[in-house]
């Protein structure tokens, strides 16, 4: 039975800014909580005087308003920034979603700040341009290959994860930036490495990288709405 068809003129915005010479991180995690900011702090595992910072909403105008103001006050104006990790992106849907609402808005909130996930790999990607000339349906073909990989380890409660479309508003010109969440930073190295022998990887990635990996130390309550209602 089909469906009856769906259209949201909303979306969600995710942005990654990392920093270093960062010797305390109570206070940026006191910071952080008092701005009210939908948002998560990372220690940057790779750099013991590391922190990252992912903050969410949905007008983009955050990022340089409420997001700039905490980030270039102490304590991180004390810190150095490493502009190499920025990511942004946006949600996005690809028709087939039964709640698009839930899926553009809130999908990626419960994720991204669930206490029960701390670790996270988060990272930009860029396709090779022939991807682009592919037929539609093999595209399609290519992506479920991809995406039953993902939903496997989804299912299993191994890994969650967040796809945001970057087109245009990357630094670097990436397509995409992908943030996987989880309970054990061990399940999330072996899907990047299995994702690896899919066709999408194997034949129409660029570039992918630099990988940001964290272990929270702070993630505010999401915002939420009843399943499948109102917000």
């Amino acid at each position: 039975m089909r469906g009856q068809p769906q259209a949201l003129d909303r979306r969600l915005y995710v942005q990654l800014q990392a920093f270093t010479d960062c010797l305390d991180s109570g206070p940026v995690v006191e910071a952080v909580r008092r701005s009210g900011l939908e948002s998560a702090v990372y220690a940057n595992v790779n750099d013991p005087r590391g922190i990252g910072i992912v903050l969410l909403d949905e007008d983009p105008a955050a990022f340089a308003g409420p997001a700039r103001a905490l980030l270039t006050s102490p304590p991180f104006s004390a810190l150095t920034p490493l502009p190499a990790f920025t990511m942004l992106g946006r949600t996005y849907a690809q028709g087939r979603e039964a709640d698009l609402e839930d899926f553009l808005l809130y999908r990626t909130r419960r994720n991204v700040l669930n206490p029960a996930t701390p670790w996270a790999v988060w990272y930009p990607l860029r396709r090779v341009g022939a991807y682009n000339r592919l037929p539609r349906a093999e595209q399609g073909r290519i992506m479920m290959e991809h995406g039953m990989l993902g939903r496997r380890y989804g299912e299993a409660g191994f890994a969650a994860d967040v796809r945001l479309e970057c087109h245009g508003i990357d630094r670097d010109d990436n397509d995409f930036v992908i943030g996987l969440i989880g309970a054990e930073l061990h399940a999330l190295s072996k899907l990047v490495k299995e994702m690896r022998s899919t066709r999408q990887t194997s034949e129409f990635i660029a570039k992918m990288g630099p990988f940001f990996v964290g272990t929270a130390l702070f993630q505010a309550p999401p915002s939420t709405r009843p399943r499948g209602g109102a917000r």
